[in-house]
């Protein structure tokens, strides 16, 4: 090798490692927003050299061509995931590429109670996600959806439990997503046949009445109890609770004139089970309901405190009432 072609390789390398250097310096350097939020939002075909270009006008990172052909090395421009990005702090191409490659997008947290109707829970989701909550409704309209997610309502099938949506997440997805949790939690429990001829839609639907009657977990099984005695006997089931959906909720106590008010869910006038289920249960009610406790009980009434008291007869529940309305009196 001549004397300058060795200085040509020697030049031409040390070149290299000098672009290399500078490379990786400005791969790893990090900028500070100094208390700025900033946010780059993902959408689907958003390419690598457009979010590149966005984190550097942002002040994200320093250099939009270092990002860019950091992303192309490593594969992340290949698998963006369309999200909400917020960054706060310092960063670098090095650490905002390792969170685009994590698909480390913004989550918001909606927690859905046990016992939720379909109409607080489109709430919650509209309020936590931006979302119309006419349009979470109506999906329960909707049957080409509902026979697709394999339920016969909406209402009873949105599973009350803490989810992480992505931002974004449209109405569709999000209550998709509830109805796959309601199908993850459910799916083990159920025997071959169940008790008394009640199909599984049945059971949420005694299940939802048993969610809205209690709450303490050594009464489900003997209020399930009472609601099969009924049912096997043929007797209307007397809820409160579905006489208070009928009516669409109410904001007040229920009146006696309230049980004479005619709607397919005021079980004071008609026998069996609702038409729906009238909120959407926890499995620990949905459990309930597949296995009752053995009793003889047709009858309960709660006290101040919640707690119920069980009769067989209608005079033993004319006692127990009178023995409630006496305490409350003596303010004991």
């Amino acid at each position: 090798m001549t004397k300058i072609l060795r200085s040509i390789v020697i030049a031409a390398a040390t070149l290299v490692a000098v672009i290399t250097l500078g490379g990786y310096i400005l791969y790893s350097h990090e900028t500070d927003l100094d208390g700025k939020l900033v946010t780059i939002i993902i959408k689907p075909g958003t390419t690598m050299h457009q979010v590149a270009n966005e984190l550097a006008d942002k002040g994200v990172v320093s250099s939009a061509l270092v990002t860019r052909l950091a992303a192309r090395y490593s594969g992340v421009d290949r698998k963006l995931t369309p999200g909400r990005y917020d960054f706060g702090g310092t960063n670098s191409p090095k650490s905002v590429l390792k969170r685009l490659a994590d698909a480390d997008f913004v989550r918001i947290k909606v927690t859905i109670p046990e016992g939720n109707t379909i109409w607080k829970t489109a709430t919650t989701l509209a309020s936590d996600l931006k979302l119309d909550s006419a349009a979470i409704v109506n999906l329960g309209t909707d049957s080409a959806f509902l026979d697709k997610s394999g339920i016969p309502s909406l209402e009873g099938y949105l599973f009350p439990e803490t989810y992480y949506f992505p931002w974004g997440t449209s109405a569709e997805d999000a209550v998709s997503e509830m109805i796959a949790m309601y199908h993850e939690k459910t799916d083990k429990i159920w025997p071959q046949t169940i008790d008394g001829g009640l199909s599984r839609d049945d059971i949420i639907k005694l299940a939802s009445i048993i969610e809205a009657e209690t709450g303490r977990s050594d009464e489900r099984a003997i209020v399930s109890s009472v609601y099969h005695n009924r049912l096997r006997k043929n007797m209307k089931l007397d809820a409160d609770p579905t006489v208070i959906y009928g009516l669409g909720g109410l904001d007040r106590p229920l009146y006696r004139k309230d049980l004479s008010r005619n709607t397919p869910y005021n079980t004071y006038m008609h026998k069996g089970l609702p038409p729906t289920p009238i909120n959407s249960p926890g499995l620990a009610a949905i459990q309930a309901a597949l296995n009752p406790e053995q009793t003889d009980y047709l009858f309960f009434v709660a006290d101040e405190n919640g707690r119920h008291y069980f009769s067989r007869t209608n005079a033993e529940q004319n006692r127990a009432i009178r023995r409630i309305k006496r305490a409350r009196r003596n303010g004991s």
